[in-house]
């Protein structure tokens, strides 16, 4: 029987930058490294961003690795595993030289892989890169590529809504929902698909309906009542389960999805100000991702100027529960009070890391453009008290390397379902405008 070929995956700068221990992820086949790979994560070790950490944080691996080596042929990178090893730059080949610029980081990383993979017979040779124009000239010059795909959810169109709808369900399932406070036993369902913990349903039988929700361990069903929050009223079934799932102080770890206007990031910051009292502190972060993925520094003016056109849709939600107000109404007041005491805080969300999360209400705005690296390092760094919202669209990413099956917030949802802390609610139905809700649709 003929053996399987083992592969060789010749790795892209920005795999490492989204996923540090990357490596670890080949199973028994052998990785290489271009020497261009290591100038440019060079270039990434100073700063605060994830980008920075994982430059580190693989620089020390490869160190702990053995350094000298990774340039003799290389070595084990873990028992089962296959070998690692650094490669000098190529001299440009012909068929590559004729296309590309060596003067390009990436060219010379393509060109490298190319010469392996006319070079080593013993290998099937593969360029991994986040990159999907470089994918896309590897493929131009018969060499193979492919993403980076260890973080990926399988499947975006069966990705974990949160809630359910249950039709002709027994009436007096429903009449007993609506008069019995402490719920009915989830099995009562059967032979329906029982929920998962803290998920939502929609019952119905006939003209009558209730909406409930299952208990964290999912053995109890409950009806979910129609909260307010600071003024702030759900419009739709999935906005109530939203709002209750946010105001419940038992569920620490929430997750909002949907398009534009269907309220993701007002309902999070309403329940904060509702539940205040509860907390230290309450902060909205978001990730910078600058347009045309050019730095802050190409803006001008000095850093709070940079800052504020991202920042500011999180004030123009503010601002919508503000205006319910009168200036003299208290609850305006209170808002106002608690930014100036920066009990309110509004922050990009490099500026909150390292921070303490000891009983903060912590949402996090446009949280489709986070890596999964990034949320667990959020997520674990929550303290005593701490309750963590994360909201966002996963079809409107605008970070560079990631897509809707490999961004952070799907990777929340694909791994956490079903977990006892945890609750998450795709908000479907557009509540800004009419208008809004057409060109959502249409555009």
């Amino acid at each position: 029987m003929r053996q399987k070929k083992l592969k060789l995956f010749v790795l892209d700068t920005n795999v490492i930058l989204h996923d540090s221990s990357c490596i670890y992820q080949f199973e028994e086949n052998d990785i290489v490294l271009p020497m261009s790979v290591l100038e440019e994560l060079d270039q990434f070790k100073k700063g605060n961003d994830s980008v920075n950490f994982h430059a580190r944080e693989f620089v020390r691996s490869l160190d702990a690795l053995a350094e000298d080596k990774l340039f003799n042929g290389g070595l084990e990178i873990a028992p089962g595993l296959g070998n690692i090893s650094i490669t000098l730059d190529f001299p440009f080949h012909d068929n590559i030289s004729q296309s590309f610029s060596e003067k390009k980081a990436d060219h010379r990383i393509l060109n490298t892989a190319y010469c392996l993979a006319r070079n080593d017979r013993n290998h099937e040779v593969i360029l991994v890169s986040k990159d999907v124009n470089l994918r896309m000239k590897a493929k131009a010059v018969g060499l193979q590529a492919e993403d980076y795909t260890s973080d990926h959810v399988k499947d975006v169109g069966e990705l974990y809504e949160g809630y359910g709808l249950e039709e002709d369900i027994a009436p007096a399932i429903i009449d007993r929902l609506y008069h019995d406070d402490e719920g009915i036993p989830a099995e009562e369902l059967a032979p329906r698909q029982l929920p998962r913990p803290n998920e939502y349903r929609i019952l119905k039988a006939g003209k009558h309906s209730v909406l409930a929700q299952a208990s964290d361990d999912a053995r109890v069903l409950r009806r979910v009542e129609k909260w307010t929050a600071y003024g702030i009223a759900p419009r739709n079934a999935e906005q109530i389960f939203a709002l209750d799932a946010l105001l419940n102080n038992d569920i620490q770890l929430v997750s909002l999805t949907g398009k534009a206007g269907t309220g993701k990031t007002l309902l999070a910051l309403a329940a904060a100000l509702e539940r205040r009292s509860g907390y230290h502190q309450i902060f909205m972060a978001r990730p910078v991702v600058p347009l045309s993925n050019k730095d802050l520094g190409f803006l001008p003016g000095d850093i709070k100027s940079k800052l504020d056109p991202y920042m500011q849709p999180l004030f123009d939600n503010l601002g919508v529960i503000r205006n319910q107000f009168k200036e003299s109404d208290k609850r305006n007041l209170k808002i106002t009070e608690m930014l100036t005491e920066e009990k309110l805080v509004i922050s990009p969300l490099s500026y909150i890391r390292g921070r303490s999360l000891v009983k903060v209400f912590f949402i996090v705005d446009e949280a489709q453009n986070l890596t999964p690296h990034e949320v667990k390092t959020i997520i674990t760094r929550a303290g005593e008290g701490t309750k963590i919202v994360f909201t966002g669209d996963i079809f409107q990413i605008d970070h560079p390397w990631l897509d809707t099956q490999s961004n952070g917030l799907s990777y929340l949802i694909e791994k956490m379902r079903g977990q006892r802390p945890y609750a998450h609610i795709d908000l479907k139905k557009g509540e800004r405008s009419e208008l809004a809700e057409l060109a959502s649709n249409l555009l």
